[in-house]
């Protein structure tokens, strides 16, 4: 009974479960600095990636968030050789040749020395975005974007109607574009370079424009667009409320991911969250639409969410009691250790791999006998 029963429609975990898990890992990546802790971030992020994606072509996305994570964490570095670290260093590995720069761009440098301190800064600060792009990763793998964006609430109802419209047209564009140039092959025909994107293109557009076309004539029949009428006063409430919430969120946010701001975070961004829900829920009374199956938070997705949420807790809690083993210093040079409250709160980060839906896996196709 306690096993993870098959995914279909009816129990598939909603995307904001995900998001908020995925959204957890972030912010306890944001806390800490330290590689181990990091790694271990990254091992569970993909982990459950592994063991929950589909087969739909959005959760092929984590590949390519890993390859910009290993970019990122490249740059990192390098910036760091060339450029110089602002940690000074007595373990010199190599000195480069310094460019002279004038007078007025004093502090900044090109080439010089490289210490083994600067650059081991440097990798701990790469590999924390690294992680953060990893995290955000996940959660395009495991969501489905047609699904969050069906669950925004009426305020938000045009701008999610546009943006599933561009996902909904993006895969048929690549598959007539592939179609186009294969048919064009057949037939002997140029399909690469200028000539052959200018042949290929045109026809693509074309029948993009005509799906268009005949998408936004079906959706004025069925009466998309429809506004209901709402007093001025309502309708300055809730541009005040919105915008004010969305400040609070921003500056809430910057709060709880730096570790100046841990005192006013977290109360800014769960006023500036109130106020823009409440923004939202007035601005959701001039869309008058009906919801078709909306998703069920179960309890599966209340662990999914709640794991996500306590690993979170975890390190802000560790950062407030230990702030040393999240964050090991470079000067003088040691090696760090993997602290193991932390770790243990990271683990918790694991439970959507048993407690999630199993998706169904693509079986490859036998060839029918023809007697």
């Amino acid at each position: 009974m306690t096993r993870a029963p098959k995914a279909h429609r009816s129990n598939a975990l909603p995307p904001g479960a995900w998001w908020i898990w995925a959204l957890g890992l972030g912010t306890a990546a944001s806390r800490t600095t330290n590689p181990l802790l990091l790694a271990l971030l990254i091992a569970v992020a993909g982990y459950v990636v592994a063991a929950r994606r589909t087969d739909a072509p959005w959760a092929h996305s984590y590949t390519a968030f890993v390859k910009l994570g290993i970019a990122v964490l490249g740059i990192r570095l390098a910036f760091a050789v060339f450029l110089g670290s602002p940690v000074p260093g007595t373990h010199l590995l190599v000195t480069l040749p310094e460019l002279p720069l004038p007078h007025w761009a004093q502090g900044i440098r090109v080439g010089g020395r490289v210490t083994a301190e600067g650059l081991l800064f440097a990798l701990y600060d790469g590999l924390k975005l690294a992680t953060l792009l990893i995290c955000v990763g996940a959660a395009n793998a495991l969501a489905n974007p047609a699904r969050l964006l069906k669950s925004l609430p009426g305020a938000l109802y045009e701008a999610g109607v546009a943006v599933v419209v561009a996902l909904t047209f993006a895969p048929n564009l690549i598959a007539d574009g592939r179609r186009l140039r294969a048919a064009r092959r057949l037939r002997g025909r140029p399909d690469r370079g200028l000539r052959g994107l200018l042949h290929v293109g045109l026809p693509v557009l074309e029948g993009a424009l005509e799906r268009s076309v005949a998408l936004a004539a079906a959706m004025d029949a069925r009466g998309y667009g429809r506004t209901a009428e709402v007093p001025p006063a309502v309708r300055r409430t809730t541009t005040v409320l919105t915008l004010g919430g969305l400040l609070g969120v921003c500056a809430g946010t910057y709060g709880v991911l730096t570790a100046e701001g841990g005192t006013y975070g977290l109360p800014v961004l769960l006023a500036g969250v109130a106020a823009a829900l409440g923004g939202l829920w007035l601005g959701g009374r001039r869309s008058v639409r009906t919801r078709y199956r909306p998703d069920v938070w179960g309890a599966r997705a209340w662990l999914v969410t709640g794991s996500g949420v306590a690993v979170a807790a975890g390190l802000i809690a560790s950062a407030a009691y230990d702030a040393s083993a999240l964050s090991p210093g470079v000067l003088p040079l040691t090696a760090p250790a993997l602290p193991l409250w932390p770790a243990a709160a990271i683990l918790l980060g694991l439970l959507p791999a048993f407690v999630a839906p199993t998706p169904h896996s693509r079986e490859p196709s036998t060839p029918k006998d023809p007697s």
